[in-house]
Parts: structure tokens; C-alpha cells; sequence
């Protein structure tokens, strides 16, 4: 196991290195010394490329969060329908992604301070509706932290964990605990290195051409040591996948993680330094996301997999306690055996066993 972790530790640390676009980078600024990034255009943005290629029709959005930044969401007016001709009156669903795509120096706490504040408020002024919101990993910490302290719940009819994330002391996904226990990603960010990015061009088209070999797995290969070991991925979702991920995160996002494995508690970005701290939060010491914040009669739809390394089961089981007086006819618990991290959103049962129950969950509520 020692071997192992050494193994794994200088290949993050030889990949982050090699890649070209991940030195150096600091922010920019306007004229009015507001950060900017480059707005993903439509031409040939996330709709072009994997939405309208298979069929639906899709919608570029621009919100603009408070401290200045852009967020590209993507909307699929007909609900997942290819043939639809008209347009319903149908409620607005959310969804909310994971640790990657974060831009240079967010942690959670902007994530929930700034951008989910901005495109929750953004989507009910389009649609005059409340949202239901279905998060995966992050997108679950970062919903649910935000309910914690009592913001947004005006505007939610429901709510999705899937993966959920609110505890990671427990994890076993064996690359989060060495990135953390090594503090690789504080090393890192001292140095100059605000982007945790793991996609090298040549190592991707390596990989390609590794994973077209029958005789090997890469379902295995890529996620096991990050995120479990997959039961239902199919392998021809690996071309798809190394096409578009893995996608860069901000160190800072990364430095937060950590501190929540390396501490067992969900608490706001620690600055290890108490000045610091008590200038950010008015207190030597980050405050905690108290879980047990969350409004008891809202309807939560909750599903685990007991092969899941990040939102391990014992984790889960911290959330479910914290959940403990919810109302009971207001959530639903699924737990799944097999599923490990990736299949929430990769495997070829995920319909069967995670949407399709989320849908008729939906339609119990109307």
C-alpha cells in the first residue's frame, strides 16, 4: 500500500506538472478591478457539442454573479424531448455539476456565496416557477451548505442529492487521501499554482489508445483510485469521457476539499492563520455549515452507492443522522450497492435505477 501511494503521489504531482496551461496564472482584470474569464462561446460551447449532437435542442445563458463573474448554463427547453413541437409549462430543473469546471480562486464558500445565489435567482426570473435543484457531489455540498444558512430555500420546490457530499472524513477514495494527507495541493498553490489540472493532451490520447484494447478497463483503470470502482459504466463511454474530462479545478476549491477530509467537519475555507480567519468570518476559526439547518419539510431525494469512495457510506450516514427529524413523507433514501461515484452520471443503468425513481419522486409532488 506504501508503494502504492508513492506511486499514485508522484504521478499527480509529474501530470500537474507537465501540463502546459496550468503555470502561472493569475487574474485579470477590467477596468473597474473586477476579475474576468473568457466567456465559452456558443459556436462551439458545451450546446454544439453534446447536446444538439444528439438531438435537442438546447440555450446558451449568461448570468452574471455579484462579484463579477460570467457562468455559461445551458438550458434544454423541451425537457429531453427530441420530436416536441411545443413548449410547457413545465417546472424548471437545475442541475449542478461537481468539483471540476471551478475557475483560479473559488472555494466552496464563493461557490456559495456568489454562484448559486446568481443562477438560482436567474433561472426563477426567466421562468416565474421555483427550481428543482438536482446536485451531484459538490453540486450537493454546495446546495446544501447554502440551506444551511437558510438561503435560497424561497426559492426551491425540491431537492436532489445524488453522491451527496456534506461529510468526507471517512473517504477511501485512495487519491483524495494522498493529495490531502501529503498536502500536495497547499504545496502546489505556495508555488504559484492556482489551477488543479490533470488534462495533459499527450496523456490523453495515450489513454485513447489504451482503453480501445479489449483485454483492459479503463472504467477501472481511470476511476477506482479517485472515485470506487464503477459496477456499469460501459467502455464505450471512455471515448465520450477523455473527449471532454478530466476538466481543471481551482487549487483553492482543491485546499478546501482537503481540509475537509484531513478534519471530518464541513466548515467554511480554513486560512490557517487566525488574523486571517478573524478578518474573513470575525473569529479565529472558519464556521462551520451545520447540516442540521436544513429545512425539515422540504422534499429531498437522496441516493448512495455503497461502492463510492468521495461520498463514502459512513459519511452519508452522518448526513442521514443530521436528517433525522426531517418529515418523512418528504424524503426518499435510495441506497444502491453496486454504484460507485461515476455511475451516478456514466453508467448505462443509471436511468433505470436513479433517474426514473427521481421522475416519479417529481410526479408524487404535483
Amino acid at each position: 500500500m506504501k508503494l502504492l501511494n508513492t506511486i499514485i503521489l508522484t504521478y499527480t504531482i509529474l501530470l500537474i506538472l507537465s501540463t502546459p496551461n496550468f503555470l502561472s496564472l493569475k487574474a485579470q482584470e477590467n477596468g473597474t478591478g473586477t476579475a474576468t474569464m473568457p466567456v465559452q462561446s456558443s459556436e462551439g460551447g458545451f450546446c454544439k457539442s453534446m447536446v444538439e449532437t444528439n438531438g435537442y435542442e438546447c440555450e446558451d445563458h449568461n448570468v452574471t454573479t455579484k462579484d463579477g463573474y460570467i457562468l455559461n448554463v445551458v438550458r434544454i427547453p423541451m425537457g429531453g424531448c427530441r420530436d416536441c413541437r411545443t413548449r410547457g409549462n413545465k417546472s424548471p430543473v437545475l442541475l449542478q455539476h461537481g468539483v471540476f469546471v471551478a475557475y483560479w480562486n473559488w472555494s466552496l464558500d464563493e461557490l456559495v456565496a456568489y454562484d448559486l445565489p446568481a443562477t438560482f435567482q436567474y433561472v426563477y426570473d426567466q421562468t416565474g416557477q421555483k427550481l428543482h435543484f438536482v446536485g451531484h457531489s459538490l453540486g450537493t455540498l454546495m446546495v446544501m451548505a447554502a440551506m444551511s444558512r437558510d438561503q435560497l430555500v424561497n426559492m426551491l420546490e425540491s431537492v436532489a442529492l445524488l453522491s451527496p457530499v456534506a461529510y468526507m472524513g471517512h473517504t477511501t477514495s485512495l487519491l483524495s487521501r494522498v493529495i490531502a494527507d501529503n498536502f500536495i495541493a497547499e504545496t502546489l498553490d505556495s508555488l504559484g499554482f492556482y489551477k488543479f489540472d490533470m488534462r495533459n493532451v499527450i496523456i490523453i490520447e495515450i489513454l485513447k489508445v489504451i482503453c480501445r484494447i479489449p483485454s483492459v478497463d479503463c472504467t477501472t483503470l481511470l476511476f477506482t483510485p479517485f472515485t470506487g470502482q464503477n459496477c456499469c459504466m460501459k467502455p464505450s463511454i471512455m471515448d465520450i469521457f477523455l473527449d471532454h474530462e478530466p476538466q481543471p479545478a481551482a487549487m483553492k476549491i482543491v485546499i478546501h476539499m482537503c481540509q475537509l477530509i484531513r478534519g471530518g467537519n464541513t466548515t467554511m475555507f480554513d486560512y490557517n492563520d487566525s488574523g486571517t480567519n478573524l478578518k474573513h468570518y470575525g473569529q479565529p476559526t472558519p464556521p462551520a455549515y451545520n447540516m442540521i439547518g436544513i429545512p425539515k419539510d422540504l422534499p429531498i431525494f437522496l441516493s448512495h452507492g455503497g461502492a463510492d469512495a468521495l461520498s463514502d457510506v459512513d459519511d452519508v450516514k452522518l448526513l442521514l443522522d443530521s436528517l433525522q427529524g426531517h418529515d418523512p413523507d418528504k424524503i426518499v433514501v435510495q441506497f444502491i450497492e453496486r454504484f460507485a461515484h461515476a455511475d451516478y452520471v456514466m453508467s448505462g443503468n443509471a436511468k433505470e435505477h436513479v433517474y426514473d425513481p427521481f421522475i416519479a419522486f417529481l410526479s408524487r409532488l404535483h
